[in-house]
């Protein structure tokens, strides 16, 4: 009998979560051949309403549909109420994120972009060692429920980073470049021209001083410092515990008027779109800061009853979690400067390519505080160096309202879910060793 038939007969209401998937990752580690393995996983998922209260369990042993629901209906017993009902059907438009070109990607082929990779760098420098990671990802997810609701869908993830690691002396230099889409077509020899370039910009070592100054962020160094404590003030979850800064500002202008926000779960190719999120609720694009203004949190079933709120598709889980509120593809709308035109603006100040540590703060206020993994000196316009032993600090909400100088005119996908422009603002807080 069909799993959900068998909770049907404890439980109100049932969902059951089926996922299939299978990995290939290839790793070089100090430009040899380190790991080339393929990892096969289903299993199962199924969570149930019984008396009002949720019940969980999950296995990879699909043999005794039996054991999944006694487990679940015995975890119910002592579960949080539920706050929702399981959707029912529901219209779900079409989101292109399977490419057969990666299911059918040999292992073989893998290893030879990434000795190309590798090739291209040491054509350039040979005492550059080099990580490189090539990965691809196939799964097929099913759901379905004792309301109706339905939704099948198959992804394929294709990934690739190098990491670059230069040591002369006491000086250690690395960098790091990632791409990851749902189609074959990545970018390899872009990974490479682009490494290759900031080692070039990273050669001459500047100093830099401990004071306020102009900071401009790549997208990567934007991804990495400033984005993370905004996508948990825009969590409903974080509203509903009264512990987002931005809780009771819906509808109020929080940020610069040049600044909106959205969440599309429904950008063909982009990793993390999907017809529906992990609870069959359908994707959809949604504005959270549109000029400025906030305009929305996001959602999944359960946060969304509990806040008297629909749920945005925004439920997401693993195997064996529980789903929460998580984000889809972030977009972080373009402005009209170039980062040339920024740097070129700044008479004394920094350029950030990577950080390390940026929420050692207070993420839940705002505060961020990074040590400058990859950055560069600016002076009357021009990268003179790279700084080392430098900080940069402040708060993410301040900054993004009363610092902001521009947003840059063209964005990209920094690791997959996250599309966001160079970024300009006129004064933080940087400090260095020397």
């Amino acid at each position: 009998m069909d799993v959900l038939q068998l909770a049907k007969r404890v439980a109100e209401e049932a969902e059951v979560y089926l996922v299939r998937s299978i990995d290939t990752p290839i790793s070089f580690e100090s430009n040899r051949l380190k790991m080339s393995q393929t990892k096969e996983t289903r299993g199962m998922a199924l969570r149930i309403i019984k008396r009002g209260r949720l019940g969980f369990s999950a296995t990879t042993d699909l043999r005794n549909p039996q054991a999944l629901v006694d487990d679940a209906a015995s975890v119910a017993d002592l579960g949080a109420e539920a706050k929702f009902h399981f959707p029912p059907s529901a219209v779900l438009r079409e989101v292109q994120v399977y490419d057969p070109l990666v299911a059918g990607l040999a292992p073989e082929a893998m290893i030879a972009m990434g000795q190309e990779v590798i090739a291209k760098i040491h054509a350039y420098d040979p005492e550059i060692l080099c990580d490189v990671g090539i990965s691809k990802h196939v799964e097929e997810v099913q759901i379905y429920n004792s309301n109706g609701g339905s939704a099948a869908y198959q992804k394929t993830v294709m990934g690739g980073s190098i990491h670059g690691n230069l040591v002369r002396g006491t000086d250690m230099l690395d960098v790091y470049e990632e791409r990851v889409r749902c189609q074959l077509a990545l970018a390899y020899d872009d990974l490479a021209r682009e490494l290759i370039r900031k080692f070039e910009l990273a050669k001459t070592i500047a100093p830099v001083s401990t004071k306020p100054m102009p900071v401009v962020f790549t997208p990567k160094g934007a991804a990495g410092a400033l984005i993370g404590p905004l996508e948990v003030a825009l969590s409903g979850k974080t509203v509903l515990q009264g512990a987002s800064p931005l809780g009771d500002k819906l509808g109020k202008e929080v940020f610069d008027r040049r600044v909106s926000l959205f969440d599309d779960g429904t950008i063909d190719f982009a990793p993390h779109s999907s017809v529906c999120d992990d609870e069959g609720v359908p994707t959809r694009r949604k504005a959270l800061v549109e000029n400025g203004v906030l305009f929305s949190f996001y959602y999944d079933l359960q946060t969304a009853g509990l806040a008297g709120k629909e749920s945005t598709g925004n439920g997401f889980r693993g195997l064996y979690s529980l789903p929460g509120p998580a984000l889809s593809s972030v977009l972080f709308a373009e402005g009209e400067a170039t980062l040339d035109e920024m740097v070129g603006d700044v008479k004394e100040g920094i350029l950030v390519d990577q950080t390390m540590g940026a929420w050692a703060g207070n993420v839940l206020s705002g505060d961020f505080s990074a040590n400058v993994h990859l950055g560069y000196k600016i002076e009357n316009g021009q990268i003179v160096g790279r700084v080392k032993n430098t900080m940069v600090a402040g708060n993410v909400h301040e900054a993004f309202k009363n610092a902001l100088l521009s947003i840059g005119s063209e964005a990209v996908w920094v690791g997959g879910s996250l599309r966001i422009p160079p970024l300009y603002f006129g004064s933080l807080s940087v400090s260095s060793k020397g």
